[in-house]
């Protein structure tokens, strides 16, 4: 073939370290019967159109142009974040000790932090110590090191349908089978859970109590005492993802303050209240969870996430900033709520529920119109919007869009939402 011995020995290495040969001493190469490709998590379940994956809408909000309107991303538009006492607390952080700005951090991450969040679970009534709080790199990364903690690939994971798209994004990573529990007003059909517990013996159910995405509703005290009686009597762990708890006008009931995080483990972050350029998540758990998820942690990221980060929200959360900047946010987004659900009603785009606080709205199109259509026309103009069933493991949100309160007072997002009902509607 006209080449040197070292290039054939390195094809012969490449070859070797993708498993499509093997060597035997003394012997040779040999093809090994079947080449291992690379993991897709894309290709995981039931193949799904590209513009109702969830890896697709994800990828199209992060790697939008500044230019481009979102309504469908899931972040608060950069201006109503707190930049003022972000920069204050990085110019506190940059004054403090050298060993902040080198070193690893510790194992449960910072203490200044965790004691803050005590103090607000102390609040909402959940007795908690800070041996049983465990920081994470990003609220992602919490469900990530619990699923490899609880989980076995084949186990079946129970999650909302419709319910945040990347729980079902990062459960295919883990190789788990979904079973979508439909959702109401006023929490999970209980009715359809107690059944899918008795029908799939679930390991694990992930959920939003309060201002659930996608829809906004919040759970009823009546629901989560039925959840909680069915996890446990059928031995079932939940995981309540509490990111939106600061954007409620007043709490609503949760499972973890309910249960005591006897069964139920309460994970959050501060990405949509403070920065998503700073990635810190919390776990709070049974101590003996905790104990092994720190583990985890340890092989997966060797400690806790970076202090920098951590030290800088525990600034920013023990000023008086931050709830002068959650009270503004809650009264802003109340306003867009309003606007955007009027400006939609226009088109025909109906609410399914008014949110008590939050910023999205889970919204009905004209009969017979398929959101995903209506979001493949509308990015050709440069918009950004978030489909049914991207949020749908049944596949049964095609009617619905999820829209961001914050990202659509934009008149581009009018403008393509009319060119592309017309279309559709024209076609049909």
């Amino acid at each position: 073939m006209s080449v040197s011995p070292s290039t054939v020995v390195e094809a012969y290495d490449r070859l070797a370290a993708e498993g499509v040969i093997s060597a035997r001493r003394g012997s040779g190469f040999y093809v090994t019967g079947s080449s291992i490709s690379p993991m897709s998590v894309s290709e995981m379940g039931p193949r799904r159109e590209r513009a109702v994956d969830p890896f697709w809408i994800s990828r199209q909000s992060l790697d939008a142009d500044a230019s481009m309107a979102k309504p469908g991303c899931g972040w608060l538009p950069t201006d109503w974040m707190p930049h003022a006492a972000l920069r204050k607390a990085l110019r506190s952080l940059a004054r403090g000790e050298d060993a902040l700005l080198t070193e690893y951090g510790s194992t449960h991450g910072s203490l200044a932090l965790r004691r803050l969040l005590l103090g607000r679970f102390a609040e909402e009534g959940i007795d908690v110590s800070a041996d049983q709080v465990l920081l994470t790199g990003s609220g992602t990364q919490a469900i990530d090191l619990i699923c490899r903690f609880l989980l076995h690939p084949g186990d079946t994971v129970l999650v909302d349908d419709p319910g945040y798209f990347n729980f079902q994004a990062l459960l295919r990573a883990h190789r788990v089978k979904l079973v979508g529990i439909p959702f109401t007003s006023t929490g999970p059909d209980t009715a359809a859970f107690e059944a899918a517990l008795i029908a799939h013996k679930p390991r694990l159910y992930i959920t939003n109590s309060a201002l659930h995405n996608p829809t906004g509703a919040s759970i009823s005290y009546q629901t989560a005492h039925r959840l909680l009686s069915a996890a446990g009597a059928h031995d079932l762990t939940i995981v309540e993802d509490d990111i939106f708890a600061d954007f409620e006008p007043s709490p609503s009931p949760r499972l973890a303050v309910l249960d005591g995080l006897d069964r139920v483990i309460r994970i959050g972050s501060f990405s949509k209240t403070l920065s998503a350029a700073v990635r810190c998540g919390y776990i709070a758990a049974r101590r003996d969870w905790i104990e092994g998820l720190i583990d985890l942690q340890v092989a997966t990221s060797f400690g806790g996430p970076s202090p920098v980060a951590t030290e800088l929200i525990a600034d920013v959360l023990a000023g008086g900033s931050y709830r002068k900047h959650m009270a503004e946010l809650r009264q802003r987004l109340a306003q867009a709520r309003d606007h955007t659900a009027a400006r939609l009603a226009k088109l025909g785009i109906m609410p399914w529920i008014m949110p008590r606080g939050g910023f999205y709205l889970w919204c009905r199109l004209p009969d017979g119109l398929d959101s995903a259509d209506i979001a493949r026309h509308c990015l050709e103009a440069g918009v950004v919007l978030a489909p049914g069933n991207v949020f749908s493991v049944s596949q049964s949100a095609a009617p619905f869009m999820r829209f961001n309160v914050a990202q659509s007072d934009d008149h581009r997002v009018e403008h393509a939402l009319i060119q592309a009902l017309d279309q559709s509607v024209r076609r049909e």
